[in-house]
């Protein structure tokens, strides 16, 4: 048997529940009556594009999503979704490969929304040098698994449990907004690593703004904080998703350290 379709109803109702918001909440958002939104809701009223595009905009859908959305309505999906080797995506491409040679000699990647590695610079690889596990370098490179992976960077990470932690943050936060079922796999993952042991390990707070990765080197101990940088208006899906996590040195020591790397 075919599944039954879900209706727009549905699909509002779940987003509008993921983001904890009743329908008076989304209704004032939207400015318009909550009589209206529940009468979408309930199928007794059939909003136009426009409007369902307004909504998805108060309920910050991703745009993967919003097609869903629009098809449930029986309009044509908006948002096309390109390979990353797409023409169409050659400007967006070249902004990413300027971002992450212009950060050097300091690390940055780029990945997509499963946290999968599309691009580094060269201040990449000297870091991934003390991986034991080879095939965690192998595409399609996961850089969750690779950070916390027993055999991949998380023996070398001195602070490995106040860092997990926040991974595991992040990564539960993504999924609780996009409810993205590959991000469950990888949490789930994750989370069965062997716990690490906290005996010995630095910790940092740099005045309680940020959360450094310290990560033990032949070249030293370098401690690293993170930068995200996402496009600001994207209408395309793989753009949409695509994110520059930067590192920067968070002392002198380390700055110095990548430096010296740089030029070996």
């Amino acid at each position: 048997m075919t599944p039954t379709a879900r209706s727009l109803g549905d699909h509002l109702r779940e987003w509008r529940q993921r983001r904890r918001m009743s329908q008076l909440d989304l209704a004032l958002e939207a400015e318009i009556s909550q009589r209206h939104l529940s009468f979408i809701e309930s199928g007794r009223s059939t909003p136009s594009r426009d409007m369902l595009l307004h909504l998805a905009e108060r309920l910050d859908v991703p745009l993967r999503d919003r097609n869903p959305l629009l098809l449930a309505a029986g309009f044509a999906p908006v948002f096309a979704e390109r390979a990353l080797d797409d023409p169409a995506l050659e400007p967006a491409r070249r902004a990413i490969d300027m971002v992450l040679k212009g950060h050097e000699p300091f690390p940055a990647i780029a990945v997509d929304r499963h946290w999968t590695l599309i691009a580094a610079n060269a201040a990449i690889a000297p870091l991934l040098s003390a991986v034991s596990d080879q095939s965690l370098l192998t595409p399609p490179v996961n850089v969750l698994r690779l950070s916390l992976h027993p055999q991949g960077l998380a023996p070398h990470i001195k602070n490995l449990s106040e860092w997990r932690a926040h991974l595991i943050g992040r990564l539960r936060q993504q999924l609780s907004a996009s409810g993205d079922p590959m991000l469950d796999k990888l949490l789930k993952e994750l989370l069965s690593y062997p716990a690490p042991k906290t005996a010995g390990e630095v910790h940092t707070d740099y005045a309680g703004i940020a959360v450094p990765l310290q990560l033990s080197t032949k070249a030293g101990l370098l401690s690293l904080i993170s930068t995200t940088t996402v496009f600001g208006t994207p209408v395309e899906i793989t753009l949409s998703e695509l994110a520059v996590e930067s590192f920067f040195p968070a002392d002198e020591e380390t700055a110095a350290i990548l430096r010296s790397l740089a030029l070996n």
